[in-house]
């Protein structure tokens, strides 16, 4: 038995949640993967994972070997990694999940150049606003907007977004100009909601003017959980926008948007990539995260902290 394999087979395993889908990370058969984690058992004299007909979970003595199994392959990928010059020139299989907005008006347009300079990088990218599993998914790492809630993760904070309000003119000419953030609470506007997780949960927007300072919920018409949607719905008119300046720009400059509230301020929206951290930060994981990095401190560099 090929120690690497079946070690490598057992990860997949534990990351995908099942025998089917890791077998179709490491293109190959799922009763090879089979044979290679019962092999692997019967070796160590231990089960590592309890299989039932719906899903396979890991045993108290699997989640330990599995820490020491990462940290192995992670050891045995740098080795290669530096005696290859795969630093220089990584390759392989990167899979990324970011909001749809920044991929469409950010990232993916910059791509040419990445894939130029790392040609051998297989990226899948998921474009979406949803709650990403990274372990069950198998996922290297996600790009997302707000305060991170999951202990779980370990982050890289790349940028700080700047937010303003906006409104289509044609929605400002049915329901007029508010005057103060307060009339979106108790008035005729509505907002545009955006559902921010599964719970369904709203997120309440700071905003501050010379010592004043509120937190506007808002009543919406329509709520959605993408931020493509969400700006769509700015535009044709069903309420008023929070919006990063990188998604309001070009539609404030063409007449489509008009700026609100323009002597107050929002506080700005960090945006972090998130990992596992007892994930390996491979060579391709770690050339992604600085070119994203390096990408947005063009956008929405980070702001500086104050200190009190």
């Amino acid at each position: 038995m090929d120690r690497f394999d079946a070690m490598q087979a057992f990860v997949r395993v534990v990351e995908a949640g099942s025998f089917t889908r890791a077998a179709q990370t490491l293109r190959t058969s799922r009763t090879r993967v089979t044979q290679l984690v019962q092999r692997l058992e019967a070796r160590l004299r231990v089960k590592l994972l309890d299989r039932t007909t719906r899903r396979v979970r890991v045993t108290d003595d699997g989640a330990a070997y599995y820490e020491r199994a990462v940290r192995l392959l992670a050891d045995l990928d740098d080795a290669e990694t530096q005696l290859s010059s795969a630093l220089a020139a990584p390759r392989g299989r990167l899979r990324v999940d970011v909001p749809s907005p920044l991929a469409r008006l950010v990232l993916v347009p910059a791509l040419p150049a990445f894939h130029a300079r790392y040609p051998d990088l297989q990226l899948d990218l998921g474009a979406s606003d949803r709650m990403v599993d990274l372990l069950g998914e198998n996922v290297d790492c996600v790009i997302r907007g707000g305060e991170l809630t999951d202990p779980s993760l370990q982050a890289r904070h790349i940028a700080d977004l700047q937010l303003g309000v906006y409104a289509a003119p044609g929605y400002l000419a049915r329901a007029g100009t508010p005057a103060h953030p307060r009339a979106l609470e108790d008035g005729d506007h509505r907002i545009v909601g955006f559902r921010w997780n599964r719970a369904g949960g709203t997120f309440p927007y700071a905003m501050h003017r010379d010592g004043e300072r509120v937190h506007v919920h808002g009543r919406y018409a329509l709520r959605v959980d993408d931020g493509n949607a969400y700006l769509a719905a700015g535009l044709a008119g069903m309420g008023i926008l929070w919006l990063p300046d990188y998604m309001a720009a070009p539609h404030a400059a063409a007449g489509e948007l008009a700026p609100l509230f323009g002597d107050w301020r929002l506080d700005p929206m960090p945006l972090h990539v998130a990992f596992r951290p007892n994930r390996y930060v491979s060579a391709r994981l770690r050339v992604f995260i600085d070119w994203v990095a390096a990408l947005m401190a063009e956008r929405a560099p980070v702001a500086e902290r104050r200190t009190s």
